[in-house]
């Protein structure tokens, strides 16, 4: 992990790559995902079964689509006591963060005696998507938890998830007992692009949702870029992002251990660290080099920190603060003495963890907070997942006889004035005597 200094050329340099690091996706790619995406609306199952035939189990049916009752009750058998256990703290404490969030509806009447208005409403039916984790070996519980607990906060009636099966055709265990515990109310066999274009359109099983939510590789995700509109979506999310600030009081080998905890999620994500020591650096590029050493994802965490991993020398906290600000990350850990000082400071990220005792991965699994975030700077104007995805609101407008006598004339005025006759004259017909 390389070690530069934020105020030389080589570590302006670098900041200057990060700040910019938002990528187009490549045009090949997308090809392939509009292609996919013509063939499920236009032979629905069919292409579905077809495509999880080719890429995921090769004895893959059309009634293997949804997942039975019967599998979920033996999922519960499946799994120790301990990870249930885990996944109901996992979901209570979501549940607890998500319930802050909801919005009310209002009604205010003005002095003339119209009345305006909002009603929150949630969409009828969400999509949630959860990826495979290496052919289903690795169920990745939190995304279900952190997809469908703001869905049914927010009320949404009827709650899809859809994930890849594994070659002999299954889903772990671990996420259908999530799903149900979630509040989940049917899970679907099925991945990649195919499956977003399936909650996109619907097909003769799967039903059609007016949201998608959850993270997935470059062909879920270009899916959804495509799709927006057609259906709604939570946000295009890119690879796995963590910045770190530290001062002299931080613990190196939590520091080091924290980096390449993003590190591992993928080849592309970023692992940076901003501090004003310059002993912890050092001895935090050391204690990288002893962990990576001993992990099991070691590939894919060398080749992360080759390309976007850093630690930059800054000259006090007050620049550290300023860069994160530029950066706008996913993560973002204040790893020093007084985190509190520093909080108000800070404007954009996805994400903020308070002291040493605070990593990141609290955030991914237990906290409450919604794990699914902004990348690739998007944190200047994006926001967590959160039961905003699953609700709408709905204006409420209501005048009176008098309270149009009182401002009419402002109406016509503007309409005319705008060039809308039509518009002018849906009043002045009414104010006529």
């Amino acid at each position: 992990m390389r070690l530069l200094n934020a105020n030389k050329e080589d570590g302006r340099a670098f900041i200057h790559k990060l700040v910019n690091r938002f990528q187009a996706f490549p045009e090949k790619y997308e090809e392939s995902v509009r292609e996919i995406i013509k063939e499920v609306k236009d032979k629905g199952d069919g292409a579905l079964v077809e495509f999880t035939r080719k890429f995921d189990c090769p004895s893959f049916s059309r009634e293997d689509l949804e997942v039975g009752l019967e599998e979920v009750e033996r999922a519960y058998d499946q799994i120790d006591a301990e990870l249930l256990k885990a996944i109901k703290l996992a979901i209570a404490n979501v549940r607890d963060f998500h319930e802050k969030q909801k919005e009310r509806s209002w009604i205010d009447t003005r002095p003339s005696g119209a009345v305006v208005g909002q009603l929150v409403r949630p969409v009828e039916r969400a999509g949630l998507y959860v990826p495979g984790g290496t052919g289903g070996e690795t169920p990745l519980i939190s995304t279900v938890i952190m997809g469908a607990v703001p869905a049914k906060v927010a009320g949404v009636e009827e709650l899809i998830m859809v994930s890849p099966p594994n070659k002999e055709g299954r889903l772990h265990p671990a996420l259908l007992v999530a799903a149900k515990e979630s509040g989940v109310d049917r899970v679907f066999k099925i991945g990649s692009a195919w499956a977003i274009a399936a909650l996109a359109f619907g097909t003769e099983t799967i039903p059609k949702v007016d949201v998608i939510c959850g993270p997935g590789n470059i062909y879920v995700t270009l899916a959804k870029k495509i799709l927006a509109g057609e259906v709604g979506i939570d946000m295009i999310a890119g690879p796995s992002e963590i910045l770190v600030i530290s001062d002299e009081s931080a613990n190196p080998a939590w520091l080091a251990a924290d980096l390449l905890s993003q590190a591992e999620h993928d080849s592309l994500a970023t692992a940076v660290m901003l501090t004003t020591s310059e002993k912890i650096a050092k001895e935090t590029v050391k204690e990288v080099k002893k962990q990576l050493k001993k992990l099991p994802r070691k590939d894919i965490a060398e080749k992360a920190l080759e390309d976007y991993g850093a630690i930059l020398l800054v000259e006090d906290l007050s620049q550290a603060t300023h860069l994160a600000n530029l950066i706008a990350p996913e993560h973002l850990e204040l790893c020093v003495k007084d985190p509190w000082s520093l909080l108000g400071k800070i404007k954009h990220a996805g994400a903020i963890f308070l002291g040493h005792f605070t990593p990141e991965a609290v955030g991914d699994y237990i906290a409450g907070a919604n794990h699914v975030l902004p990348t690739m700077g998007c944190a200047r104007y994006a926001q967590a997942l959160g039961v905003h995805v699953f609700q709408k609101k709905l204006s409420v407008v209501g005048y009176s006889h008098e309270a149009l006598c009182e401002e009419g004339q402002a109406v016509i005025k503007l309409a005319e004035t705008e060039g809308l006759s039509a518009h002018a004259n849906s009043v002045k017909i009414r104010l006529e005597k």
